[in-house]
C-alpha cells in the first residue's frame, strides 16, 4: 500500500493507492507560515488515512520546492516557511519510516504520464499553473530531476520575447523580476487584469467574465494566452515533448486548449518553414488528484 501526500500552499491532500486503486482520500488546510504545524498536520493525515485503510504504507510527498542534493534541506521553494528546513528528516523521525520527497511538478507530470492524458507518451512537460508555476518532465515515464534537483523549473526563468510593460516585469519571491511564474501564475493574472481594468478579480473568475462577454477580462485572458504561447515555444524549442499536460487551477480554462497552441507557432523554431508543431497541449486526466496519485508512486508498486 502506498500513500502520496501533495503539501500545497493552501492545503495538505493525502491518498491511499492499492495498486493504481483508491483506498481513501483526505484533505487539510496547510498551516501557512509554521513549520512545525506543516509536519505535524502532515503525520496526523498519514495516521487518518492508515487508520481508514487499515494499513501501514510507504510515503511519498511533493512539495513545492525540491531537497537540496548537498545540505537536504528544502530549497526554491514558494512556500517560503520551508526553505532551508530538514523536511526529510523530520517527517521521517515523525512517521518513523523512510520518506520519499519529489518536487510536486514532478509527481504530476508521473501520474499524467503514466496513465494520465500523457500515458504512453515518450517526452512528457507537466505543467501546474495554479499560486505558483512550476513544471516536472518525464522521459519513458521516468521523471528527469538533473544533477541539481531543478529539472523542469520552467516557472524560473525569464518570459521570452518580453516587451514594453513586460521588461522588467514584476518581482518574484526569487529576488529576480519577470520570471514567468509573475506573469502565468493565478496572482499574476489576476495582478494583469487589475492593472488593466481597476478590479481584483480572482484569475478562474476573469475567465468567466470573459467567456460572458466582459471586454477587459477577453483582454486579459488574450495577453495571458500569449504570455502562455512565447513560455511554452521556448520549452518546445529546447525539449521537444509529445505532450504539454496543464494541470492546476487555471488548467479548468477551457480556451487555453484552442488558442495557446494556435499562437506558439510564431516562437517554435521551423514553424515558420510551413511546419505545424506536433506538440499537444491537454489538460490533466487526474485534475486536481494527479500531484497526490504522482506522490503516491515516488515508492515502485
Amino acid at each position: 500500500m502506498r500513500i502520496g501526500i501533495d503539501l500545497g500552499g493552501t492545503k495538505i491532500e493525502a491518498i491511499v493507492l492499492d495498486g493504481s486503486r483508491e483506498i481513501t482520500r483526505s484533505r487539510v488546510d496547510t498551516p501557512r507560515d509554521d513549520y512545525a504545524k506543516t509536519v505535524a498536520a502532515i503525520t496526523s493525515i498519514v495516521a487518518d488515512v492508515e487508520r481508514v485503510a487499515r494499513a501501514r504504507g510507504t510515503v511519498g510527498v511533493g512539495i513545492p520546492g525540491t531537497m537540496s542534493p548537498e545540505s537536504g534541506l528544502v530549497k526554491n521553494a514558494n512556500s517560503t516557511w520551508l526553505l532551508g528546513r530538514p523536511l526529510k528528516t523530520d517527517l521521517e523521525r515523525a512517521l518513523g519510516r523512510e520518506v520519499r520527497i519529489a518536487n510536486d511538478a514532478n509527481c504530476f507530470a508521473v501520474s499524467e504520464a503514466t496513465d494520465g492524458a500523457a500515458a504512453g507518451a515518450d517526452v512528457v512537460f507537466g505543467v501546474i499553473v495554479g499560486t505558483g508555476t512550476g513544471a516536472g518532465i518525464t522521459v519513458h515515464g521516468c521523471v528527469l530531476t538533473g544533477p541539481n534537483g531543478i529539472a523542469g523549473e520552467w516557472g524560473h526563468n525569464p518570459l521570452p520575447w518580453a516587451s514594453g510593460d513586460e521588461i522588467p516585469g514584476p518581482r518574484c519571491y526569487c529576488g529576480k523580476h519577470g520570471c514567468v511564474e509573475t506573469f502565468l501564475s493565478g496572482p499574476g493574472l489576476t495582478r494583469d487584469h487589475e492593472r488593466r481594468s481597476g478590479r481584483r478579480v480572482p484569475a478562474i473568475e476573469i475567465a468567466a467574465l470573459a467567456a460572458a462577454g466582459d471586454a477587459p477580462a477577453n483582454e486579459s485572458m488574450a495577453c495571458y494566452e500569449h504570455r502562455m504561447a512565447r513560455a511554452l515555444a521556448a520549452i518546445i524549442n529546447v525539449v521537444d515533448p509529445d505532450v504539454i499536460v496543464l494541470g492546476g487551477g487555471l488548467s479548468n480554462i477551457a480556451r487555453l486548449y484552442r488558442n495557446v497552441p494556435l499562437l506558439w507557432g510564431a516562437h517554435i523554431f521551423s514553424a515558420g518553414l510551413g511546419d505545424r508543431s506536433r506538440t499537444r497541449l491537454v489538460p490533466a486526466r487526474h485534475g486536481d488528484a494527479s500531484g497526490v496519485r504522482g506522490a503516491a508512486w515516488l515508492w515502485p508498486a
